[in-house]
């Protein structure tokens, strides 16, 4: 990811809007994955791991919060090695 990280709008079926700075993106076996969070800087950033599941002909992309524990551990060591100066923690 470039140094001026691209912040983004996602929308909840209920129409709130949240906003998350994109940290780093992946695609692993054909489906995109986005490290994103509520802040930049500082140790109480929030931060999720999202998964594209937009349909291939969809204009807008549809992205679901990665909950299993396993998979949650595996793309967030994938994250890790991206941003060597990341120390992601899962709560769960």
């Amino acid at each position: 990811m470039s140094d001026n990280n691209e912040k983004i709008v996602f929308t909840t079926e209920d129409g709130e809007a949240f906003e998350f700075f994109v940290l780093e993106e992946t695609k692993i076996n054909g489906k995109n994955y986005l490290l994103v969070a509520d802040e930049i800087e500082g140790e109480e950033a929030n931060a999720l791991i999202l998964a594209d599941v937009s349909e291939e002909e969809s204009e807008e992309a549809v992205y679901e919060v990665v909950e299993d524990e396993e998979q949650l551990a595996a793309l967030s060591k994938v994250f890790t090695e991206l941003m060597e100066d990341l120390d992601i923690e899962i709560n769960g």
